[in-house]
């Protein structure tokens, strides 16, 4: 299968490394200093089992997604709507598009962009560039997928690349229930420079209480706006922290290279509809703020890829 990867980052390199290493034609649209590393050397794939270099193709121009079968959209939540008018020409028509983005409403988003079904996915991966062509992986790498005439085939070729898949009937609860988790450790990662181990491993300090006051809001955000959380959302954002502990999140990622986050596509968003909703969010509020604060500050030294 022909599979085209917009947004190659992090997320993009693992999914798009692992699909390459199990024999598919796969291409990365990146960042050029990105491009250039892949072309010369291939895609280093540092993961928890293995390390390897993966060949696959690279490119920087859009329309490297020219046929492919599948492509599997990345970019930023910020970006969602340009870089879907940017691939929109080079869709074939029997493609199937992938939103693998932080957030809730991408994939309606892009959808409307493009004029064209778009399959959300929940994402639970724990993955960060380390440099120009390396992905560096530290945990997890499932996938959620929502029902459509195409899901079954995608479940079982990801499946036979090491890409574990579930189906869902309710991916909208799958996929709130993953913000969830991103409103609480995102904003913390980015604020403290630390990973999710550390943030937790505090004794001296009451973390897992404020960390619930994030979730309650995020809730009943979530229950006014009529989404079906699955069962144990609340109570599975404490144990994160022990199944990804060195994972350091996306948004501190950013900061760290100077770049604007996804802040407003996760405690912004709930800001936002909290507003809408008449419900107060007090706590995602102040993350929100924050953040965008510290994306005033310079990259740190060495920070560039």
């Amino acid at each position: 299968m022909k599979i085209a990867v917009m947004g190659a980052g992090a997320v993009g390199c693992y999914y798009g490394g692992m699909l390459a290493r199990a024999g598919h034609e796969v291409v990365l649209v990146a960042r050029a200093a990105h491009v250039q590393a892949v072309r010369e050397h291939g895609l280093w794939l540092d993961t928890l089992h293995f390390q390897e270099h993966v060949r696959l193709q690279a490119d920087t121009e859009a329309a490297a997604v020219r046929g492919a079968q599948c492509v599997l959209f990345c970019v930023k939540s910020t970006d969602t709507e340009s870089a879907g008018r940017a691939m929109a020409p080079y869709l074939a028509g029997g493609a199937t598009v992938l939103s693998l983005q932080n957030g809730v409403d991408n994939a309606e988003r892009l959808q409307a962009t493009l004029q064209r079904p778009v399959l959300p996915a929940v994402v639970y991966v724990a993955a960060a560039m380390a440099g120009p062509g390396h992905v560096q992986h530290f945990g997890r790498g499932e996938l959620v997928l929502a029902a459509s005439p195409t899901s079954e085939q995608l479940a079982t070729t990801f499946a036979a690349a090491g890409i574990p898949v579930q189906m869902s009937d309710n991916v909208a609860g799958a996929l709130w229930a993953k913000l969830v988790l991103n409103c609480v450790y995102n904003p913390l990662s980015a604020i403290t420079g630390q990973p999710y181990g550390q943030i937790v491993n505090r004794p001296d300090l009451d973390v897992p209480r404020m960390m619930d006051d994030i979730v309650q809001e995020c809730l009943a955000v979530a229950h006014a706006s009529g989404i079906v959380l699955p069962e144990g959302t609340a109570e599975a954002v404490l144990p994160l922290a022990a199944s990804m502990p060195g994972q350091v999140s996306s948004t501190a990622q950013d900061l760290a290279r100077g770049r604007h986050t996804e802040i407003d596509h996760i405690n912004g968003f709930i800001v936002r509809r909290g507003e809408a909703l008449g419900i107060a969010t007090p706590a995602n509020r102040l993350l929100h703020i924050l953040v965008h604060l510290l994306e005033k500050r310079p990259p740190a030294p060495g920070d560039s890829c």
